[in-house]
């Protein structure tokens, strides 16, 4: 019986998943089930009796072995044989063939297992599909005639000729016409099913394009429900930010933007008077703890009804923006002192060299244990204190050209930490550590100035542990070529606000000069390396240099 499955499946038949897969099963179980229901029902009803029914023990055995032996053959058939179609088609034909034999020893035309036909025409649409119904019914219909008509011939019913012409007319006319409805029914269920398939395939591909949209923006997208709780975090939020999805979903937005209440008022009026969205900054901290600046617009999120159901909130990291920007207002600030130099050094060095060899003579001249002598001590320490930071403030504005030539920078961190062991500003709750690597660290620097970034930095930090603490010194090779030196200490910290202008001229976190720092910037960039700070307010600070590896 030739024929098309009912269903459409982007499997194939011959998958042990595919849907005629599984109704097999239901097919060999329905089966077996109804011929053990109807053998009971026959059992029942005038058993024994000389009427339609089945009446030898050895018919109703004969019967239950076969359709016992059908069974175990089609799960044999079912595990084994990959064609599932056939299967479907050889059963269909088979059980044809078996309730053939039923009207046979049950009455011929006046049967009533000759309404089974029915039950298998109706099967043959659901696995069959149209043509398989049609055939199936018009088998039927052969059969039961050719039964009927050769046990007439034979002499073997009771039943007027007129009779039997009229039964199987009107039999044949209820197969034809249920084949024709079930042939309807298979194709608007075969067109429903292609038509349901092409819309979730459709509904899948426009998910699936606009997650790869969403998933290729540049900029973070983040979306909330109405409540500010993130829904859904792209890939250019996590690379932004350093947290998975996993880790904020449920969280509140304001984890990286803060108290949002204003902007959403404000966003949300633009978006109801059709303005253009507002912009706005943020900072947030990545979970290791670096500070970003992240600027972001906010949108409503509008459902199906037209109500508005979250929020869109699409931002980009500014960070760099801001470090450039910062650069830029620190090289104005530093071509203004370079211009103020030349001035003070006159104004300021001569006349103090003056009055300390002044002060010095006079001091020569007094008993040292006078008051007036302990006064021109103080005078002549302030001096050179002052001297100090003026030879600090000109080495800023007008740095000594680097001399650069290849270096170990191994050697200029063991050396500074050499001097700042045997340094007064060391205290015995004071720990000095160092990780450095086996084998040279070759950059291409000046080694003096190497040796001034590295002692700088040590010092401020040692500074910002006035009770002792922890300074570690580390040194890595990093990605892209590039070595990584590392100093952390256990100090005080500092707020963001002093990260921010910590290379700034004259910004002192720890009562210097607030030179420092801003000479090891200008030398780090000097030699093409980057700079960056970690810390926290009474949890320390990681002071992080990056340096081109020498080939």
């Amino acid at each position: 019986m030739a024929g098309r499955p009912a269903e459409s499946s982007s499997q194939s038949p011959e998958s042990p998943e595919s849907p005629l897969g599984r109704r097999l099963w239901w097919l060999i179980s329905g089966r077996a089930a109804t011929a053990v229901l109807l053998l009971l029902i026959a059992a029942a009803w005038k058993w024994g009796s000389q009427g339609n029914s089945i009446n030898s023990s050895r018919t109703v055995t004969l019967l239950m072995l076969s359709v016992a032996g059908l069974t175990l053959a089609y799960c044999v058939a079912r595990l084994t044989w990959g064609n599932y179609l056939a299967q479907a088609r050889l059963q269909i034909f088979l059980d044809v063939l078996l309730v053939t034999w039923l009207v046979w020893i049950s009455g011929n035309v006046s049967s009533p297992y000759a309404a089974l036909y029915i039950v298998i025409i109706s099967v043959a649409s659901l696995f069959l599909g149209r043509r398989g119904a049609l055939i199936t019914s018009i088998g039927s219909a052969a059969a039961f005639n050719a039964c009927t008509l050769y046990a007439l011939n034979r002499g073997l019913g009771s039943e007027t000729l007129a009779n039997v012409a009229q039964t199987l007319g009107l039999s044949d006319i209820s197969f034809l016409v249920v084949g024709l409805l079930a042939a309807k029914l298979a194709h608007s269920q075969t067109t429903s099913h292609v038509e349901l398939a092409a819309a979730t395939r459709s509904l899948a591909d426009l998910r699936a394009l606009h997650e790869r949209i969403v998933e290729s923006i540049r900029s973070g997208v983040i979306t909330t429900d109405l409540q500010g709780r993130i829904y859904t975090f792209n890939a250019a939020a996590e690379e932004i930010t350093g947290y998975k999805l996993a880790e904020v979903r449920g969280e509140d937005a304001s984890i990286f933007f803060g108290d949002m209440t204003r902007q959403i008022v404000d966003s949300m009026n633009a978006a109801a008077t059709g303005k253009v969205s507002p912009r706005f900054q943020a900072d947030c901290l990545t979970p290791n703890g670096l500070a970003l600046r992240l600027g972001f617009t906010i949108a409503p999120l509008s459902g199906e009804s037209g109500e508005t159901s979250g929020m869109v909130i699409s931002f980009q990291d500014l960070t760099d923006v801001r470090a450039l920007e910062e650069t830029s207002r620190r090289q104005d600030r530093m071509a203004a002192v370079g211009r103020m130099a030349a001035s003070i050094a006159h104004e300021i060095r001569n006349p103090l060299a003056a009055m300390r060899g002044s002060i010095q003579m006079l001091r020569a001249e007094m008993d040292g244990d006078t008051e007036q002598a302990q006064l021109m001590e103080i005078i002549l320490r302030e001096s050179d204190r002052l001297n100090k930071i003026v030879a600090d403030y000109l080495n800023y504005a007008r740095p000594r050209p680097a001399e650069l030539k290849n270096v170990d920078i191994r050697a200029a961190i063991s050396d500074t930490l050499k001097l700042l062991r045997n340094s007064d500003e060391l205290t015995d709750g004071h720990s000095l550590e160092e990780d450095l690597p086996d084998r040279p660290a070759i950059v291409s620097g000046d080694p003096e100035q190497l040796k001034q970034v590295c002692w700088n930095i040590a010092r401020n930090a040692l500074k910002a542990m006035p009770g002792g603490g922890r300074f570690r010194v580390s040194l890595h090779e990093a990605d892209d070529n590039r070595l990584r030196l590392t100093f952390a200490d256990d100090g005080c910290g500092m707020t963001p606000e002093q990260v921010e202008h910590l290379f700034e001229p004259f910004t002192s976190t720890t009562g210097g000069t607030g030179l420092g720092l801003s000479i090891v910037y200008q030398i780090i960039r000097d030699h093409n390396g980057t700079i960056n700070v970690r810390s926290r307010q009474g949890q320390g600070t990681t002071i992080t240099v990056e340096f081109p590896m020498h080939q």
